[in-house]
């Protein structure tokens, strides 16, 4: 009901396709609706924030919070005249939340997480243009004495 019968797909990757949602006149979401998955969870460590979950059967769906800017990749390789410019210190503070992301998952976990898959696509833009590190598909948990890492 809140993705008005998946009308709208924002994106799919390999756990699932998601889909643009609406909770009420003013609160929107993203619901990812996953494929045959079977685990405990651990893939979707923090992703963009989790609102919710639906479990129908073997129907499974996360419900996460909407970001309205879409990936960076999108953003900044949309073509034509819709094309819109970020401008320097707008990019260098994006730049700057996404190492200080990757510098949280490294450091500031109780347990290092290496996603393996940083790019633009897995940058995604809340309304003020902050970046959310996104898809941890690839990431892997690394105990902090691991020296190696």
């Amino acid at each position: 009901m809140i993705t008005n019968q998946f009308s709208e797909k924002l994106g799919e990757g390999g756990y699932g396709t998601v889909y643009k949602g609406k909770l009420s006149n003013e609160i929107y979401v993203a619901v990812k609706v996953l494929k045959n998955f079977k685990g405990n969870g651990e893939e979707f460590i923090i992703e963009v924030r989790l609102v919710g979950f639906c479990a129908d059967g073997f129907r499974r769906a996360l419900v996460y919070e909407f970001l309205p800017n879409d990936s960076l990749e999108k953003f900044i390789f949309r073509a034509g005249s819709k094309r819109n410019t970020l401008g320097w210190k707008k990019l260098q503070d994006i730049a700057l939340g996404i190492a200080k992301g990757i510098e949280y998952l490294h450091q500031g976990c109780d347990q290092q997480i290496l996603h393996f898959d940083i790019k633009p696509h897995n940058i995604l833009l809340d309304h003020n243009f902050n970046p959310k590190i996104c898809d941890f598909g690839l990431a892997k948990l690394c105990c902090k004495e691991q020296s190696g890492v």
